[in-house]
């Protein structure tokens, strides 16, 4: 589903999913938090091909990022929800950084619910560098959820 598309719906929450446990976290915040204010949830999740200096070559035809982020986030949904998905669940899945793909999916949403860590980084930080940006820079209120409070 594009982002035009998550925009004419009303009373949306945004959740970044990428697989962490804290994203799974913040889909159960969602779930719960989505009959207050009487909208869906997005879960959005993001892909892209690695920037690595030294990269040469074509990238190889059987790597699929997309479809390696619709199975994520499937296994996720699954892992959170089961088969009882919450009624009213949009899917988003989109190419590009997380950061700028959550703040724009941001200016339309009444929350936007992010995993304090995700998988990449350093374990030791209080915040990553996605959930650090989306709390400066995002249009809507900001919940980080931790990995030891749900």
């Amino acid at each position: 589903m594009a982002m035009d598309e998550v925009r004419d719906t009303k009373g949306h929450i945004i959740v970044g999913v990428d697989g962490s446990e804290t994203s799974m976290i913040a889909l159960r915040w969602a779930a719960k938090l989505a009959p207050t204010l009487g909208g869906n949830i997005v879960a959005v999740i993001a892909w892209d091909y690695p920037a690595r200096p030294g990269w040469e070559g074509e990238i190889p035809d059987w790597w699929r990022p997309d479809e390696d982020a619709i199975k994520i986030l499937d296994e996720t949904l699954d892992s959170v929800f089961g088969k009882n998905r919450p009624v009213g669940l949009v899917t988003s899945v989109q190419q590009g950084r997380p950061t700028p793909i959550l703040i724009e999916a941001s200016k339309d949403a009444d929350m936007l619910i992010i995993g304090s860590r995700g998988l990449g980084g350093f374990a030791g930080m209080l915040l990553g560098s996605v959930s650090s940006s989306c709390a400066e820079h995002a249009h809507c209120p900001v919940l980080v959820v931790h990995g030891d409070a749900e």
